[in-house]
């Protein structure tokens, strides 16, 4: 285990940056203060002119493994992980098999202590008939990051539409509950009457077929099951301006029990990119009019978004061609989430600190993380060191994921991810792979 001293860096953290020393003890943060001297030996750090940021938890993304693999998999994109400085990922249920039991759950966190260079949780998936399967759950609550529930399409039998097994799962599942909320009965009308117009579509149909109603219909939904039985819902990658006003931002997160998330594309692309991209940006829910992407900013900066994520969903190249119906939905995002976002900290949009709350923070509240998400004496040292003074330009040759591909590739960042920290241990350091064993199991305090 190493000890790593960071000396004079500007510390990001907790609505604040301030030039202090960061002493990490093995896994731990061990001191924050000034002019820290340590008896043991360790290596030290120069921060002069670095940021220190606590590492990034993105609570949404599918790294397909199992089943998926000429895609991607858990260790392909851990790499991408944490060379963008994220150092905790929760991943989706929806791979080949589904993890819609408790033994096909837990083989997945078993390939995850073998290969994750990342920490990691694991969602547990809910179908139509399942709602047994899951319940058991609650005795893994302090285990398991939630369960996920499709209220829209998705891979395999994981549409759940069924009204009494939601019932059931809203009233009686003591985890937090992750919705993927899109109306389906709207889509397919919005599907028929597109195709009658003209039988070819197009990327731009997209979010026409995925609406904005879509959206709103099946979030308002989801809300009115979670009131009615006190339910911990958060509902994943808003969309939309309509579905703003089903969320609070007049209470502290910690006391909500609705919460909802907000992902890098939606915040950055609009429906005039499809001219220029395409089907490499067609994703569920679809990327919408450049209305929805300014109301959502104003969201997320007010606290009605509470997090930031990347539902990053690699596919090849060949699965993102048309005709529309055959072209993948998702993009691959989780290794730019952090750039992505410091150059909006550049462009004037977004503070350092509000980054570091939505990425961080706020993540590790949401779902009551333990000892993670803050750069806190005592908690686990997940840390990435940014350099906001040197460009990263994305070319297919350091592009990680196993997909070969980005919607951002030849974007010019005003940013560099330095170095990445999983659990004290340097796992990236100036653009190369230190691959360790440190990644962990995340922990729940339910």
């Amino acid at each position: 285990m190493q000890n790593t001293l960071f000396r004079n860096i500007s510390v990001v953290n907790e609505n604040k940056v301030e030039q202090k020393d960061v002493y990490v003890k093995g896994r731990r943060i061990e001191q924050i203060d000034n002019n820290i001297s340590p008896r043991e030996s360790f290596e030290e750090i120069n921060g002069e002119g670095l940021h220190l940021l606590p590492g990034v938890i993105d609570d949404q993304v599918h790294f397909r493994e199992p089943g998926l693999t000429h895609k991607a998999s858990i260790y392909t994109e851990s790499r991408a992980a944490v060379a963008g400085g994220t150092t905790s990922f929760m991943e989706m249920p929806n791979t080949r098999p589904p993890a819609l039991t408790i033994d096909l759950l837990e083989e997945k966190y078993r390939i995850a202590q073998k290969t994750s260079l990342a920490n990691y949780s694991f969602y547990m998936g809910v179908s139509n008939d399942n709602a047994e399967e899951v319940l058991k759950t609650n005795r893994l609550r302090k285990e398991i990051c939630g369960v996920k529930i499709f209220m829209g399409s998705s891979t395999g039998n994981m549409l759940v539409d069924d009204e009494p097994t939601l019932h059931r799962i809203f009233r009686d599942c003591e985890l937090l509950i992750a919705t993927h909320c899109e109306d389906e009965k709207t889509i397919r009308n919005n599907y028929e009457i597109l195709k009658a117009k003209n039988p070819e579509l197009v990327p731009s149909d997209h979010p026409l077929i995925r609406s904005e109603n879509a959206c709103f219909v099946s979030s308002a939904f989801a809300s009115s099951l979670a009131k009615k039985y006190d339910s911990r819902l958060h509902i994943l990658h808003i969309s939309t301006a309509k579905e703003l006003a089903l969320f609070d931002n007049e209470i502290p997160l910690r006391e909500k029990r609705i919460t909802a998330e907000v992902c890098v594309h939606h915040l950055h692309f609009s429906a005039d990119d499809y001219d220029a991209l395409g089907y490499l940006i067609k994703c569920n829910p679809a990327i919408k009019e450049r209305v929805n992407r300014e109301a959502l900013w104003e969201g997320l900066l007010d606290n009605t978004l509470d997090v930031i994520a990347t539902d990053h969903a690699p596919h090849l190249l060949s699965e993102k061609q048309p005709p529309y119906e055959q072209a993948s939905s998702g993009l691959p995002l989780v290794q730019h989430a952090l750039l992505l976002m410091l150059h909006h900290y550049k462009e004037g949009r977004i503070s350092l600190e509000k980054i570091v709350e939505k990425m961080s923070h706020a993540v590790a509240d949401c779902f009551l993380i333990r000892d993670r998400g803050y750069i806190r004496e005592g908690y686990f040292a997940d840390l990435v060191v940014v350099d906001l003074n040197k460009e990263t330009q994305v070319t297919k040759d350091n592009i990680l994921y196993k997909c070969g591909w980005s919607p951002l590739e030849k974007s010019i960042f005003p940013a560099s991810i330095e170095k990445t920290f999983v659990n004290g241990q340097c796992v990236f350091d100036a653009g190369k792979l230190r691959e360790s064993e440190g990644a962990m199991r995340m922990e729940f305090m339910r």
